[in-house]
């Protein structure tokens, strides 16, 4: 279904089990730009209904609701009556009303964003919150759903949050143009990341090159050394083409004796001691 208001023609939503309170805000900005809102909610009290304006209202809303609903609504006279009978069908009466308002408040208070996740998604989400206290009757201010953003922000976008507590007037900002400040940070960011991110790769890759070891004279990469030594004792001394060849000691320090020339594995001294206890413990036994 369509309205038309001069050259614009305004597309009808249909009421549905779901999406009432989007719905809600849809019918009542259409039904402001035709001049019959003021039919539900008149702009001073005790102000005199238009019938014209009424049964444009009756009309509208007739064609925004389902078929079987029409007849249930008929029996009304007035179209503030049609609207509250929906509202209150839909969003239940006062007392489950001021429960969910409740509940609706609670997510608003504990809704952080998340690392990663990115600005536009948590704007979606704090949004549909926020319209949805609305259809309730509670209405959030501008600078309070601003200040409920920047107090839901993660470590990663502290920076930008202390600079516009700062340096703007949280009272005179528009929501959207907080948004836009931080997803311009949250691009900037990104972009650095993903710099960062090729600078580390070709560092490693750097580090990965040949290079021939000082003290063994042998080629290749770290990892490809590390592979290689696995696995392997500390005084392997296998050559590339199988053959055994004598390692250069000269720079090797035992820990046990302290001196250079050999591996505490092979520590002359060591060895000599242990010859010598064994021997004692047979002269005992």
């Amino acid at each position: 279904m369509a309205m038309k208001e001069g050259s614009m023609t305004y597309q009808v939503p249909v009421l549905t089990q779901t999406n009432y309170p989007v719905w809600a805000v849809k019918v009542k900005s259409i039904m402001d730009a035709h001049g019959i809102w003021e039919t539900i909610e008149p702009k001073a009290l005790g102000e005199a209904s238009n019938q014209k304006k009424s049964k444009q209202a009756f009309a509208f809303l007739f064609q925004a609701i389902p078929e079987d609903m029409v007849l249930q609504m008929a029996s009304y006279i007035e179209p503030k009556k049609v609207w509250d009978g929906l509202k209150t069908r839909y969003l239940g009466v006062d007392r489950v009303r001021t429960a969910r308002l409740a509940t609706l408040k609670r997510e608003l208070e504990s809704l952080r964003m998340k690392e990663g996740e990115m600005v536009d998604d948590f704007v979606t989400k704090l949004s549909g919150l926020a319209s949805k206290t609305r259809s309730l009757g509670y209405e959030l201010e501008e600078d309070d759903l601003i200040k409920r953003l920047l107090d839901s922000m993660p470590k990663l976008f502290l920076q930008i949050v202390a600079l516009i507590e700062q340096c703007f007037e949280l009272d005179s900002m528009l929501f959207d143009e907080a948004v836009g400040k931080l997803k311009a940070y949250e691009e900037r960011i990104r972009g650095t990341e993903k710099v960062e991110d090729t600078q580390g790769g070709l560092l490693l890759a750097s580090e990965e090159k040949s290079h021939v070891c000082k003290h063994c004279g042998n080629g290749g990469s770290n990892l490809e050394g590390f592979v290689r030594g696995r696995g392997r004792g500390r005084g392997s001394e296998k050559s590339r083409d199988g053959e055994r060849f004598q390692r250069n000691k000269s720079h090797i320090k035992c820990y046990k004796c302290g001196e250079l020339g050999h591996y505490s594995n092979k520590c002359p001294k060591w060895e000599k001691e242990e010859a010598s206890l064994t021997e004692e413990e047979s002269a005992l036994f």
